[in-house]
């Protein structure tokens, strides 16, 4: 299946989309509620909402704003090096173990809402990702049956300002301001693709400029190995995020300039199979100016 989390008016649903046809699920299945949240923790919810398909009134996916997946995953856990020339460009040595770290909920903001480049820093660089969301939770999870506990893979922008991801060894600042990692839009369920996500296309473009072009396959780390890694320390809940790292091409690394983004730009980052996050680039002090005028 493929969801879209969004609203119409005020009014915020899950969708289940087909083509670009979408049908409300939240008021068409008692229990979905208003994000994913139900769904992945629930398979029974899920059969529901299959079978919910092709009942009632739909309307256009143009007609929706899309919003976060899940309001308030509990976790979003994000791999650093994990495309080997992604490792190279950025002058590391490949480690036998993935870098780690995490964002918080106010970094985030879904496809289509503007990236925020701060104002303290130019150097906000993209970073395409495909991005998995648990469903079956659990501790200690085998590789062999980790894909079982994947809910579904959506699209991921890890906006990073690259001079505060170097001020310290964790990253936590360039990886954490407001408004920086786009999410979504749809999510997609594991049914619909390669075993693990595995063989897709991933890219990042702003217009015609292809930034980055590679295939998920070169992930060093895997959805199923890096479910396994990450549930040796830390027990996994449904609805929890996972972004897979990012290949290479990103903004800092270009030669013989870096290429960072732009406000007036619209970055999109797209994986086969699963879809576009688009987010138009804006300045901070724009943010501020319209947040005192209302």
């Amino acid at each position: 299946m493929r969801f879209l989390v969004g609203t119409v008016g005020d009014v915020q649903s899950v969708f289940a989309i087909e083509g670009d046809r979408a049908t409300n699920l939240t008021s068409a299945v008692a229990g979905i509620g208003c994000d994913l949240s139900a769904l992945a923790a629930s398979p029974d919810l899920v059969a529901q909402a299959k079978a919910a398909l092709g009942a009632g009134d739909t309307l256009s996916v143009a007609d929706i704003t899309p919003a976060l997946p899940i309001t308030t995953p509990g976790k979003f856990i994000c791999l650093g090096l994990n495309y080997v020339e992604h490792i190279k460009e950025g002058g590391y040595d490949i480690p036998d173990y993935p870098a780690l770290f995490m964002r918080g909920h106010n970094s985030l903001m879904p496809a289509g809402a503007p990236m925020v480049r701060p104002s303290c820093s130019e150097k906000l660089d993209y970073e395409a990702e495909l991005l998995l969301i648990i469903g079956k939770g659990g501790r200690h999870i085998p590789e062999d049956r980790a894909l079982d506990h994947v809910f579904g893979y959506t699209v991921f922008n890890d906006g990073s300002v690259r001079d505060y991801q170097r001020k310290t060894h964790q990253w936590t600042p360039g990886k954490n301001f407001d408004d920086t990692g786009a999410v979504g839009p749809i999510v997609v369920t594991p049914e619909e693709l390669p075993e693990g996500a595995s063989g897709l296309k991933i890219e990042s473009r702003v217009g015609n400029e292809i930034l980055q072009s590679s295939n998920t396959s070169n992930m060093i780390w895997g959805a199923a190995r890096s479910i396994a890694i990450i549930s040796e320390y830390t027990t996994l809940h449904p609805g929890d995020h996972i972004a897979l790292g990012t290949p290479p091409g990103v903004g800092h690394a270009k030669k013989p300039d870096p290429r960072w983004l732009r406000p007036g730009e619209t970055i999109e980052i797209e994986i086969e199979g699963i879809g576009i996050c688009a987010s138009p680039v804006i300045d901070e002090d724009t943010v501020a100016s319209r947040t005192a005028a209302e």
